[in-house]
């Protein structure tokens, strides 16, 4: 595992209006899943070998000296940049011991993975989760198989992510998906974000949170382009004449899909905004749970 240079690793939020996280940290930096349209790829986050795994130098010694110089609890978010749950965490063990410290310093978390992996660490989530806010987020972009190999291609089955999320929720444990990105032409139909709404369910999730669109930049629109023309030729065509250069790229059926979502949301009783989840979340933690003083 190679390593790489990190002065901090908890880095204060601008807002809470992520899942109610006032501090986000990563382990990793990288990822090995492979996901066609990764906005970390973007040349603004400066990693010139995202598909390589790095282990930042010291980081549960950092982890641990950031939080013994706090003097309130943080709501921690995870896996912004890399996954915490990356192949090589069934070995290394930081996501875990990291969560060992977040639990000794009365923490939350909300941290978001494409990987059945998560399920290992219920009984951290569960212990944590009895003294502050605990958000699992398993990312579910849609239920095929098939086509989640050649969008997510070294990531565990999308029914595979579905049965650690069950697992998690058989240990009450606060969880539930998020529907993102939903690609344009490609995920943006309704009979696919309602097959996702309906596999949350069925697991026991708690919600589910969208974005019907994606972004494209530089170098991740190079890479995404590349692997649409051989997995869907033509379409690179129809996102160039659709979007051009633009960053935010919303599927142009995302009014009629947000309509079909939020209605099979409330009948399958799925949290869905996001006011109401960290709402659910937080519950009797909201009030120890505020910014820390830097």
């Amino acid at each position: 595992m190679e390593q790489v240079p990190a002065k901090h690793i908890l880095t204060r939020n601008k807002s809470t209006s992520w899942f109610g996280t006032d501090h986000t940290m990563n382990l990793y930096r990288g990822c090995c899943h492979g996901c066609i349209y990764c906005d970390s790829r973007s040349e603004c986050y400066g990693d010139d070998s995202f598909d390589t795994v790095k282990e930042k130098a010291g980081a549960l010694e950092l982890l641990r000296d950031e939080l013994r110089r706090k003097t309130r609890p943080a709501f921690i978010a995870m896996g912004s940049m890399s996954d915490p749950y990356n192949p090589f965490e069934g070995e290394q063990e930081l996501t875990r011991r990291a969560l060992m410290l977040i639990h000794a310093y009365e923490c939350g978390v909300a941290v978001c993975t494409k990987s059945d992996l998560i399920l290992r660490d219920a009984d951290l989530y569960a212990d944590i989760q009895e003294r502050a806010p605990v958000v699992c987020k398993l990312t579910v972009t849609t239920t095929d198989d098939a086509l989640a190999a050649k969008l997510e291609p070294y990531a565990p089955r999308p029914a595979v992510r579905l049965e650690a999320m069950e697992g998690l929720s058989r240990r009450g444990i606060f969880t539930g998906a998020v529907l993102m990105p939903v690609l344009p032409f490609l995920t943006d139909s309704v009979e696919n974000v309602l097959a996702v709404v309906d596999a949350v369910a069925d697991a026991g999730g708690r919600f589910v949170y969208p974005a019907f669109g994606m972004t494209l930049r530089d170098r991740q629109r190079a890479y995404y382009y590349q692997r649409l023309d051989g997995f869907f030729p033509g379409l690179r065509q129809r996102y160039e004449k659709q979007y051009g250069e633009r960053y935010e790229c919303p599927s142009p059926r995302a009014k009629e899909l947000w309509a079909a979502f939020s209605q099979r949301c409330e009948e399958r009783g799925l949290f869905y905004e996001m006011r109401k989840i960290v709402s659910a979340a937080k519950g009797p933690y909201d009030t120890q749970l505020t910014f820390f003083d830097m």
